[in-house]
This record gives structure tokens, sequence and C-alpha cells, in this order.
């Protein structure tokens, strides 16, 4: 080879390193015009370097000019037809080939089987076998055994186990750790393990692949001991370990490990940051979270995108919003996950519009949604009942095709159930080619929500009797209907066998529900009796709720009770004391309220002002009690008297429970008449054109009085009504509430 072409090819290689096409035109531009008859193996270098940078039109007519090409041009330029998915290309200069070697049969192999055209990868590997079995290498059985993982073909790759064997490359590393990874994803874990015990020599990287595999299926202790045991360790068998036990639900072990591998000297890698910051959030360790964020600026990973989108999720899920929203804005480079990330945190932390709003900007900076970011920013407009924006990511699916992916149909599902619209709902799930128990439960939760009780029964028998197995949530939506239907001893039966059936061990949520169950029957008594025999005490949401039961049956003594855990478990949450206040109005008992009045006062406790809105053609109208801002409220207030003389003559009567003053009765009925959800209610009937539902969401528990009137409103207006309270959703149609007049 002459000095000048040994030259050119340096400059090349270089090129190549760099990526820069260009330069390796202005190259081939000089080599032209400086060798008359540049050598094959120049061209050679000049086709692989347009191959590496993807310039396939050059490649080729580099290769056209070759007069003699040799095997190693043929397989350069079979390589960029093979990596860029140009099958029918790669065929026919394989075809064409005069000769072949093992890379030109890899390369055919590999084409076919990265673009996922199985059947015809597989018949490559079968004409190999029978024409070129001397061509066979570790290459070839590590594609196809890899090929063989992805598919999912353990009978082939058995078959593929044996040639390795016949064919001698049974001791080979780079053979056995595809091997051994093909048989742990596809279920096999022995089969792996057993070739492991077998292998004569063993190096890291097969021993990383055995823990990966044990990892998978939850064999923790099997890749403790083999971990200890290895003689040679290197980052990866750490990071191994440490990804392996955070995602088996060990976040303290892996934290712990994180801490020794740095003991250790090894280096860390943005899949070792990426892991323990997981943890970190699994366990809710800020403190953690915060020295690992302080050790990956000290070993400069504070720009890889991976690292900062774990970040972002640590101190999301550590409720630590801020600094999430510091690291997200700091970050040079974001991808979709970074994105998802934060807009995940929103939701997490309750902050639903801002993650919408994330969302758009998303779309700004021109990075498209995948079906997770999607599903996301759905299930945040169902958190805030919001079917106009959701309706528009539900086309957003459609267009794009993600609505394929059972991550969004289920968020749309729960987008239209919270929204009170259960027959877009139930379209969806029938239409959905795939369901899982997400889709079943977010149908059935949807159906419970409104009080559909023999709906959500049927649906979640039908369930059972197609083998699906119910979590947790599911049998929360299960027994919610059973409540709102007064279906009592059927509720308890349920949660009975979920416990000794399903073997699910109950939460707050599931306890909360049959003390809902027995105090809408009025069996207050049995719930006192539910909760002393609980293992633990109820939280916040079954005290209130044994409480607001209480209030509409008149218990005293264990509204009494209920109210005092309460203020015990939350000592400045003024609902509690807002609830007993009520429950003492209503029996007339005006000098405790006045005394729960003092007590809050002594201790500061603020009541929070209560605030209603509405959505109206993109923009959001807030109302307060009394309001007085509106431009609108000269419409408003006509539009409450008109409805108030029509509510009277229906037989409705106003609720001065409601009003926890002691002031004279015509005051007390100007006060209710002004609440901010009838001010936003009276603004959707104005403004909302007829058939559209008016959506209303409140910050605050809805009144009696306003529940009440809400239901006489529905019926006088025929027209459906939403609110969102701080408790949950409520549905008024033709008189009626969704609820049960249970909140």
């Amino acid at each position: 080879m002459s000095s000048s072409s040994n030259y050119y090819v340096s400059l090349l290689k270089l090129c190549c390193e760099s990526q820069n096409q260009t330069q390796a035109k202005k190259l081939h531009c000089l080599i032209l015009k400086t060798i008359t008859h540049p050598e094959t193996f120049l061209l050679n270098n000049l086709i692989s370097t347009y191959s590496k940078s993807g310039n396939l039109a050059y490649a080729h007519r580099v290769f056209d000019h070759i007069p003699q090409p040799n095997l190693f041009s043929w397989n350069a330029i079979l390589s960029i037809y093979s990596k860029l998915g140009r099958l029918s290309q790669m065929q026919q200069i394989f075809d064409l080939m005069p000769f072949r070697d093992g890379a030109s049969w890899n390369m055919a192999i590999s084409g076919y089987a990265n673009y996922g055209y199985s059947t015809d990868a597989v018949g490559v590997y079968k004409l190999m076998l029978k024409d070129a079995a001397m061509n066979l290498n570790q290459i070839t059985f590590s594609t196809m055994l890899i090929f063989c993982s992805n598919c999912r073909w353990m009978d082939l790759g058995r078959q593929i186990h044996g040639q390795i064997l016949k064919f001698g490359f049974g001791s080979y590393v780079f053979v056995g750790s595809p091997l051994m990874d093909m048989y742990a994803k596809l279920g096999l874990i022995y089969d792996a393990k057993r070739y492991y015990d077998e292998m004569p020599e063993r190096n890291v990287v097969m021993c990383n692949t055995m823990i990966i595999g044990l990892m998978r299926r939850g064999m923790v202790e099997e890749s403790k001991r083999l971990f200890h045991g290895l003689k040679e360790r290197d980052s990866i068998s750490w990071t191994t370990m440490i990804s392996g036990l955070m995602q088996n639900g060990m976040g303290r072990e892996a934290v712990d490990m994180f801490r020794e591998m740095r003991m250790a000297g090894f280096t860390m890698d943005q899949f070792t940051f990426g892991s323990v910051l997981t943890a970190c959030g699994s366990l809710l360790a800020l403190g953690e979270g915060k020295q690992i964020h302080a050790y990956v600026i000290r070993t400069d990973h504070k720009d890889n995108v991976f690292v900062g989108s774990a970040l972002v999720d640590m101190y999301s899920k550590c409720k630590s919003i801020k600094s999430a929203e510091t690291v997200f804005k700091r970050m040079t480079q974001k991808n979709v996950v970074s994105w998802t990330a934060m807009l995940v945190g929103y939701g997490q932390n309750g902050f639903s519009e801002e993650a919408v709003k994330i969302f758009f900007e998303m779309q700004r900076n021109g990075v498209e949604p995948d079906d997770f970011t999607l599903g996301s920013v759905i299930s945040s407009c169902a958190n805030l009942a919001s079917l106009e924006e959701g309706a528009q990511f539900h086309c957003q699916a459609l267009v794009s095709g993600l609505i394929s992916f059972i991550t969004v149909s289920n968020a749309l599902i729960t987008l239209y159930g919270k929204c009170g619209s259960m027959e877009d709902s139930y379209q969806l799930f029938v239409e959905m080619n795939t369901r899982d128990e997400v889709s079943w439960t977010a149908l059935l939760a949807g159906y419970a929500q409104f009080g559909k009780a023999n709906e959500t029964i049927d649906l979640f028998e039908r369930m059972l009797a197609i083998g699906l197995k119910p979590d947790g949530v599911t049998f929360i939506g299960v027994l919610s209907a059973c409540s709102r239907a007064g279906l009592v001893e059927k509720g308890l039966q349920y949660f009975e066998s979920m416990i000794k059936e399903q073997g699910i061990i109950p939460i707050p949520d599931h306890y909360t529900c049959i003390i809902d169950l027995l105090g809408r029957a009025g069996r207050l008594e049995e719930a006192r009796n539910f909760i002393n025999k609980m293992p633990c005490h109820p939280d916040v949401v079954g005290w209130a709720t044994l409480l607001s039961s209480c209030r509409v049956h008149g218990d005293m003594e264990i509204g009494k009770w209920a109210a005092d855990s309460l203020i015990e478990l939350e000592p400045q949450n003024p609902a509690s004391y807002v609830l007993l206040s009520s429950l003492y109005a209503a029996k007339g008992k005006w000098n405790e309220v006045a005394q729960l009045r003092r007590g809050m006062r002594d201790k500061r406790v603020k009541k929070e002002p209560g605030y209603s809105w509405i959505k109206y053609k993109g923009q959001v109208h807030v109302f307060s009690a009394d309001d007085q801002s509106s431009p609108f409220l000269g419409q408003i207030y006509a539009e409450l008297e008109k409805l108030n003389c029509k509510m009277i003559e229906e037989g409705y009567i106003p609720d001065m429970s409601s009003v926890l003053h002691d002031v004279e009765e015509s005051e007390k009925i100007k006060m209710l008449n002004h609440h901010s959800e009838k001010l936003a209610i009276a603004f959707g009937l104005i403004f909302v054109p007829p058939g559209l539902p008016i959506r209303v969401i409140k910050n605050l528990r809805i009144c009696g009085d306003c529940h009440n009137a809400t239901k006489f409103i529905s019926k006088i207006t025929q027209r459906e009504i939403l609110v969102r309270d701080a408790v949950r959703f409520h549905l008024f149609k033709d008189g009626t509430c969704s609820c049960g007049d249970f909140w």
C-alpha cells in the first residue's frame, strides 16, 4: 500500500470517529484528484466511513467504482444496507456476492433480526448451517441467542444451544453470556444456572449476566451469594446488584450497597446513580437522596440526561417538588423521559394543572410524547375533571396511534369515568383489543364513583369469571359501590374474601370503605366495634367518614369520639372542627359551637376560605362566598333568585345547620344563597350551552344545603351538574346525586 493511501486511511479513520461527513467528502474529492487509480483497500475504508455515518448513496457510488471488489468491499456495502434496514437491497447484494465469510452471513442474519423479520432471519441461519457451517462463529450464535430471547422462542433457543455444543462453542464466554441471558429471560433460570455451573471458565461478564438473571426471577439470596463469592468484580457487578435489590423492593439494601461500592473505590456510571436514586425515591429518603445528588455533582454526572431524570423522579417522590423543578430547569439536555418525570412529579404531588402545562411546553420544545407521557397527562386531566382538555388528548392519541397502548386507553377510561361520561368510558373499554386488570378496575371505579352499584358488582363478577385477579384498588371500587347501594352484608363478604381468598392485606382505604359501609346504613355502633378491632387506628379519612355518618344520623356520642380522634391526629386540620360544629349546629347546641370556635382560635386553626371554579372557553372563573368581584354578578344573582323561587315551589327547604353562626334566620338564608358553589353553578347555567354538563370544582367539602339545592337545580333545569369537592365527585342528575347523599 502506498504512503499516500496510508495517509488518507488515517484521515478517514478520524472522520469516522468524529462522524464528520463534510470532511469525509472533501477527502474523497482529494483522493480522486491526487490518485489516478485508488487502491481497493483505500476505497474500502471510504465505504466504511460513509457507511458508519449512514450515507448510503455515497457508499454505494464508491463501491460501484471499484474495478474488482474484494470480500471486504462486499461486506462493507452489505453492512450499511443491513444496519439501515434496507433488507431487499441487502438480500440482493448478499445473493450477488461471489464469496462469503462468517461476517457476511452474520450481517444478513442481524439485518433481518434487528428489524423484526424473524422468519427470514431463521431462514438465513438455516441456510448457513446447510451451506456454510464452516463459517459459524461466536457472533453467529450470540446473534441468534439474543434473537431467540427477544422473540421468546424457547424451542429454537434450545436447538441453537445443541448446535453450540455440536460445533464446539460451548466453552466460549462470548456465547455463554447470551445463552444464560436467554434462559433467564424465558423463565428457565435453573437451566441458566446449570450451564453457568458447568462452565470450565467464567469471566466477570458471565457472572454479571447470571446475577441479572437471578435478580429478574426474584432470587435475591442466590444473587447475593454469587456476588459475594466472586473473585473478580467490576462496576457493572455492583450496579447490577444495586439495580436488582431496588427492583425487588429492597431499597434500603440497595442504598447500603451503593455506600459499599463507593467505599471500595469503584467508578459509578449513569446506571448506578439512576438505580440508587430510584431506591431513595421508593424509601422517601430525601436526606440520602440529597447526599447522592451532591456526589453526582462532584463526579461530573450532573449533565447526564439519565441521571438528571432520576433526580427529578427522586425529588418528586420525596414530595420536594421545588427541588425537582430546580434540577429539571438546570438540565442542559432533556429527552422524553426527563419531561415525563417532571410531568408525573407534578401529578403525584397534586399539581395537575402544572402537569398539563409542562406537557404543552414539552411539545413546543419539539419532544414527542410516548405512551407513558400521554397516559400521565390524561391522568392529570382526570384529577382536574377537565373533560375538555382530556378529549383533546384523546384526539392526539388517535392521530399519533398511541391509543393502541394499553396505558393510554386505561388513562382515558379513568378520565371519562371521573368526568361522569360513563358511556364514553364503557365504549373505550369495549373497543380495546387487549385489556388487563387495570382496564377492568378503571371502568369498575368509574361505575362505583357515580353510584352505579349493580354495574360495578356485575363487572367485578365478570372479571373473576374470566380468571383475572383483582387487586386492592379493585376492591376499593367494589366496597364503595356496596356502600352507596346499602349492600352491607355483600360488602362485608367481599371484604372477607379479599383477605382470605385473594390474600390482599387491607390498607387504610379498605378499612375506610367498611366504616363508610356501616356508617351509611346507620350501624354506627358496629362501625365503632369494627374500628376497635382494626390492627391499626383509622387514618384522617377514616375518622372523617365516621364523623360524617354521625352528622347525617345525628349520633352525638360516636361523633364526638370520631372528632376527638381526628383532632388528635391532625390538630391543625379545620375539617374536623367544621364537621363537629355542623353536628352541634344541627342539634341547636350553639354554646358547643362557640366553644369549638374558641378552641380553633386558641390553637390558631384557620378555616380555609371556600372557593369554587368553573372553566368556560379556556378561562377559569373563580367564585368565593358572597362574591362581589365577577363582572357577571348581576346576571348570576338574578339567576339564583329565579332558581330559588322555583326550588321553593318544588319543596326545597334551606338547611340551616349548614350555617355555623348563631344569627337570624333571614341572615342564614342570605348566607346560604351566596355560597361559592351556587354562584359557579349559576354561571354555568347562564353560559354553558344546554345539553352540555356543568362542571364545578370546589376546594372544600360541599355543604349540606348546597348539596340539597343542587339536586333541585338539576331537576328543575334538566341539566347534569358535576361537582368535584375536596372529598369526592358528585354527579347531580334529575334530582339525585351519585354519592347517595353521603360524603
